[in-house]
């Protein structure tokens, strides 16, 4: 009888095992594939960022004549950058080596499995009794309902990592963060990219006044992006995919084709085959239902991660997995998921990070009793000492100066954000930041001059203003 079976090997999965162990507790960890790590390690963050670094690498090169370097015949070999990519995998899978955690106790099993029971999971032919259970077998790419979608060879985010030549063109079905970091991407490395998305503009979920400016820095590197699109067919044509859609307000479908075809539009949680309704879990398309401490619908079985459809961020899989170490193991005291502050970025070169609130959503919530604050990188002396001026800091507060929303478009953002989600957590005012010292000269201080638009506001306009040109005046 184990304590506690986890059931995937993905992050979620990782840090509750090892949690869970360096506690005493007995633990099994199960993964369907035949190495751990999950989607993050092997075919999403760590791969991705890394080909992302070789492409602005190979961008700055393209663009060094600015700086006074000369760089002739800079050439690409894609087959080495695939491969750099495979290495800084390998390097980093040393963590999630099986043998780490059999060495802590874990006995870690591969393979299939099921529900028998709500106590019992089968995993090739071996049942796994234990107490608590939790879920975390993450998610993968949604199948799309597009009229001959399902007679074309396309590729995914776990496809696009086997590439062994650079395609000449492609065309990427969504604008959301994965659909535009590799659209970016495999413009710079020199493929002709067309990105398609239902949505007004790119990356809906984030804040329209910065997705504008990243959509027209994108636009000016080559990418073409087509918003408000509805496609009408996919299909083989002349040896190409090709694609017929009805863009913008245009009446007229518009036929487009290139060599290959990417989909980065929604995930699917990976729940088939695990008996979970057998046994009285509640599941719906999004994934498994948890409440605030994330049991399920089955008290002793936990869910966490992308599994759940919730805020699918690699960090907040190894937050929540320290949730349910603390309720699976100490139920004396249930801790509640806290997502009122989770910062998160999309890594496209200017990053766009974001904590909090839209500037739209707070203002549908407090009417006109919020402060927006904005500070533009090219008036930062370090942006400008990098030629990194694209970009706008952006601040949602109340009145008080308590932040409710905190972006970043620029360089550094993903790590510049969290600053702002620390205030936040903390309820710090944006004054606090504004009075903290900061080394110039240095991107850190960007978040401070952001912050520094608060007390701004305060003395060049309204009563501290008036009096001050009235003492002054009196003088």
């Amino acid at each position: 009888m184990y304590d506690i079976v986890i059931i995937g090997g993905g992050v979620g999965g990782l840090v509750t095992a090892s949690g869970s162990a360096q506690f005493g507790a007995k633990v099994a960890l199960v993964e369907k594939k035949r190495m751990l790590g999950g989607d993050c390690l092997n075919y999403g963050c760590v791969p991705t960022k890394t080909l992302i670094h070789s492409s602005r690498l190979y961008h700055n090169i393209k663009n060094a004549r600015k700086f006074g370097i000369n760089v002739e015949n800079a050439e690409l070999d894609f087959s080495r950058v695939m491969a750099r990519m495979r290495d800084v995998r390998a390097a980093i899978s040393v963590h999630d080596d099986p043998e780490r955690f059999r060495k802590m106790g874990i006995d870690v099993f591969f393979g299939s499995g099921r529900f028998k029971d709500s106590n019992t999971f089968i995993v090739e032919g071996k049942e796994l009794r234990a107490r608590k259970f939790l879920v975390s077998t993450g998610s993968r790419p949604a199948k799309l309902p597009i009229p001959g979608l399902e007679n074309v060879p396309y590729l995914n985010n776990e496809s696009m990592l086997e590439l062994k030549t650079l395609p000449e063109s492609m065309l990427t079905l969504g604008a959301g963060p994965i659909g535009l970091e590799y659209s970016q991407m495999f413009t710079r490395f020199g493929c002709r990219v067309t990105v398609f998305d239902k949505a007004t503009g790119i990356l809906p979920r984030e804040d329209i006044e910065l997705t504008k400016i990243l959509h027209e820095t994108t636009v000016r590197e080559g990418l073409l992006v087509k918003v408000c699109s509805e496609i009408e067919n996919i299909r083989i044509e002349d040896g190409k995919i090709a694609l017929s859609a009805y863009c913008g307000q245009e009446k007229i479908a518009r036929k487009f084709s290139a060599e290959s075809l990417f989909v980065a539009v929604g995930r699917s949680p990976n729940i088939e085959g695990l008996n979970l309704e057998g046994i009285g879990v509640e599941t719906s398309r999004s994934g498994v239902t948890v409440d605030d401490t994330l049991r399920t619908t089955v008290p002793h079985i936990y869910a966490c991660g992308d599994v759940t459809g919730k805020l699918p961020f690699t960090h907040m899989a190894e937050y929540t997995a320290g949730i349910v170490i603390s309720n699976a193991l100490f139920p004396l005291v249930r801790r509640k998921v806290d997502t009122r502050v989770v910062p998160w970025c999309t890594f496209t070169d200017p990053e766009l990070a974001r904590v909090g609130m839209l500037e739209s959503e707070a203002r549908e919530l407090y009417g006109d009793k919020i402060k927006i604050y904005r500070y533009n990188y090219k008036d930062h002396d370090r942006a400008v000492i990098e030629d990194a001026t694209e970009g706008l800091v952006k601040l949602v507060c109340d009145k008080k100066g308590q932040i409710l929303g905190a972006h970043i478009l620029g360089a550094n953002a993903g790590d510049l954000i969290h600053e702002y989600a620390l205030a936040m957590a903390n309820r710090i005012p944006v004054q606090k930041i504004s009075g903290t010292i900061h080394v110039y000269p240095t991107m850190g201080q960007i978040v401070k001059r952001g912050a520094d638009q608060y007390y701004r506001e305060k003395l060049f306009s309204g009563a501290i203003a008036t009096f001050t040109k009235f003492w002054f005046g009196k003088k």
